[in-house]
Parts: structure tokens; C-alpha cells; sequence
């Protein structure tokens, strides 16, 4: 398959999540993605169960598609190492706090000046040149610092995280696709650029793209948060077995489903006609509509609503997940041999480039197994890597 960047070499010093999920979607997409890691490798190695040490389950959902090498960037060997490696990089990926990486002595400015025609990608927990910037930051207080939390207690009462590094993975979606853009402007330019990505910057626009809502308009219009979403009654609902998520949107829908339910004067109802009537009184009718739903079995409600085009779905656990018609029917779940850890399951990306899924074209590597391999792409003899990997 001809991988969309093919040709594209990243180097890749992100540890933990946001930044490795990142350079997975640019592996996926076909780039040479080289994960540089510190003696003892990335922490996330040893996150959850394992056959082996560093190769946890958390490893194997972060780094496919790419090869490692370890670099002890502490010592001047390491460090002449990375910039000759610089010399042939198209994008240099990084989440080390600005001052820190600076220290090292590869600052965007000393690396643009070393290869104008590169990426530099600094992955922040905030923008730097705000009171912000320098500060560390996780998924958990970015979460609390961008407003999500929030969210949990205007339905709620109490703020809450997302049980889920929710965080950490948009931030590598973000930062995947601002990549994405910078390669297609040194296409258009043949210079390279510094792209900084803010985890807080990109989660607050997330947050808000609905949540602004009345504070959209100077003077405001209303309250910020976005009335449906925070509503205490958007939920999974009971039916007479289990639960289900529905969501009747349009007009149309709407008077689909209070026919289905038996309850055709609602259709009429002023407080649910129209969209901005809904949103106006969006309690009710998600009480009204959830309430109705404990009349008939799940398996029923599902089979009505899809025959009348509502949408609608059935609430899985994630080993539903793993036996989904949907997903087994498309070959979602593809099991991979892993050269060290034997059969493994590999989940499927989003896309489909004319047709076919992204393959697994490199395996998830072992810590520092491509190390003499890359070295000696770049010149460097086996007594020469002896000497970097053990320095006098």
C-alpha cells in the first residue's frame, strides 16, 4: 500500500501518551517514526499487563509502526548522535518543557539553524510565552484547568475527570494534524518552521466550541455551557432490560419517536417542535423521552428506532466491544504476531484509503531495538556506537 507519508522521517522524544499517540497516527500514515528513549525507556512500557518488562498492554496501544533507539542525552556522544540524526529528519517531535529542552541544547532555534528545512514540534502543557508557560501539566490537571471538570458539575453538582486519558489523546490528534498542516506548508514554502502545540490552549478551544454558548456574544447572550449536553437527564436510559443511547435530533426525528412511543399529542407539544424550543426545555424532554423507554426491552426499542431511522444504540462494555458484529464483520480487531510477544490484538485506525485499512508495517518495538540499526543509517561504524551507547 502506498502509505500517504511515505518518505517522511520523525524523530520522536515524547514519552508516556499524548505525544507517542501523536507520532502513531504519523507511523500509521507510513512515516519512519524513530522513538528516542532515555536509558530505561518510556515509563508507559510498564503501564498494565505484560509478557515481558516494557511491553505493557498501554505500550502496545501507543506504538505501533515505529522503531527506538536509546540515547542517553546526557552525555555528548548522545547528544552528537541526535543532531546528525537531525541533519536527516523532516520532523523533530519533543515534550520537554521549554527550558529544560533548551538546557539540552536543542531549542527550536539552535535546531531550525542546524536544518532549516525541519519540523520542530514542541508538545507544551501551555504556551510559552504566557504566565503558564514552563509549568508541567497531565491529563488530569488539564482536565481541571480547561473547564472539563467542570462540565461533570453543571450536571452533576460535583466536578469529575473523564475516565479516560482524554486529555493526553486529543492533544495527539491535535498534534498529528498541526503537523499534518506544517508538512503541507514546507511542501508549498521549502522552509521548515516551529509549531507549538498548548495541551490547555487546545483543550479550552475544544471544551468550548459548544460550551461558550451564551458568553459567544459581547454583551453575553446567557450562561457558558451548552444547555443539552450538561442536561442531568442526557444519559444512557433504562429500558425494561438494560439501557440504551437514543438520540432523536431533527423535527422529523423527533415526531418518529413520539409516534413509536405512543405519545403522538407530544409532537405538538410548543416545548418540543422546533430545535431552539428543545434546547429552551431540554430537562423534560429527555425526561419525558427516557421514561417512555421503560416500556418495552432494549432488543425491541433498537430494532423500532432503526427501522425508523433514529438513531440509536445499544450500551457496550468493552468486551462487547471485542465480539461487535459491526466491528468483527469489518475486521476491526486484527490479530498480529508480535516477533517477541506472540498474538496480540491490534485495533483499526478511522480510515480507510481507498478502501483498504492502514497496515501494521513495523511492529511495536522492544526498547532500543533499532538503536545500531538507525545509527548505522547514519554513518556511524560499530566501534563508533559502542562508544555512544557506552561513553568513557
Amino acid at each position: 500500500m502506498d502509505l500517504p507519508l511515505a518518505g517522511i522521517r520523525v524523530f520522536d522524544l515524547t514519552t508516556t501518551l499524548a505525544g507517542p499517540y501523536a507520532a502513531q497516527i504519523l507511523g500509521d500514515f507510513g512515516a519512519d517514526v524513530i522513538k528516542i528513549e532515555a536509558p530505561g525507556g518510556d515509563g508507559i512500557r510498564n503501564a498494565g499487563p505484560g509478557r515481558s518488562t516494557g511491553m505493557s498492554a498501554v505500550h502496545f496501544g501507543l506504538n505501533r509502526n515505529k522503531r527506538s533507539i536509546e540515547l542517553d542525552l546526557k552525555t555528548a556522544p548522545a547528544k552528537e548522535a541526535l543532531w546528525r540524526l537531525i541533519d536527516g529528519a523532516d520532523v523533530f517531535l519533543h515534550a520537554i518543557r521549554p527550558h529544560k529542552i533548551a538546557a539540552l541544547g536543542f531549542s527550536p532555534e539552535a535546531v531550525l539553524a542546524r536544518n532549516p528545512g525541519i519540523i520542530y514540534a514542541g508538545l507544551h502543557g501551555y504556551h510559552a510565552h504566557g504566565p503558564y508557560g514552563g509549568r508541567p501539566a497531565y491529563d488530569d490537571v488539564v482536565q481541571g484547568e480547561a473547564g472539563i471538570a467542570e462540565t461533570f458539575a453543571l450536571r452533576d453538582g460535583q466536578p469529575a475527570l473523564v475516565p479516560s486519558s482524554f486529555v493526553d489523546k486529543n492533544t495527539g490528534l491535535i498534534a498529528a494534524n498541526g503537523i499534518l498542516a506544517a508538512i503541507i506548508q514546507r511542501q508549498r514554502t521549502g522552509q521548515g518552521l516551529y509549531l507549538e502545540i498548548g495541551m490547555f490552549e487546545g483543550m479550552v478551544a475544544y471544551n468550548l466550541v459548544e460550551h461558550l454558548y451564551g458568553r459567544t456574544f459581547v454583551p453575553a447572550e446567557g450562561e457558558a455551557g451548552y444547555a443539552r449536553a450538561v442536561s442531568a437527564y442526557r444519559r444512557p436510559h433504562a429500558t425494561k432490560d438494560g439501557y440504551i443511547c437514543m438520540l432523536p435530533y431533527t423535527d422529523s426525528q423527533w415526531r418518529r419517536f413520539w409516534n413509536l412511543a405512543g405519545r403522538a399529542e407530544l409532537c405538538d407539544d410548543p416545548r418540543f417542535a422546533t430545535m431552539n424550543a428543545r434546547s429552551h426545555n431540554i430537562d423534560d424532554l429527555y425526561k419525558i423521552a427516557g421514561g417512555l423507554l421503560t416500556e418495552r426491552t432494549s432488543e425491541d426499542w433498537l430494532t423500532v428506532m432503526s427501522e425508523a431511522d433514529i438513531p440509536s444504540g445499544r450500551v457496550n462494555s468493552f468486551d462487547d466491544l471485542l465480539t461487535n458484529d459491526h466491528l468483527n464483520a469489518i475486521g476491526f480487531f486484527r490479530p498480529y504476531d508480535h516477533p517477541s510477544e506472540g498474538a496480540i490484538i491490534t485495533p483499526d485506525t478511522a480510515y480507510r484509503f481507498n478502501g483498504k485499512s492502514l497496515p501494521v508495517h513495523r511492529h511495536h518495538p522492544k526498547f532500543g531495538e533499532h538503536t545500531r540499526e538507525i545509527l548505522s543509517e547514519a554513518g556511524y561504524s560499530d566501534d563508533e556506537i559502542d562508544a555512544i551507547l557506552k561513553p568513557s
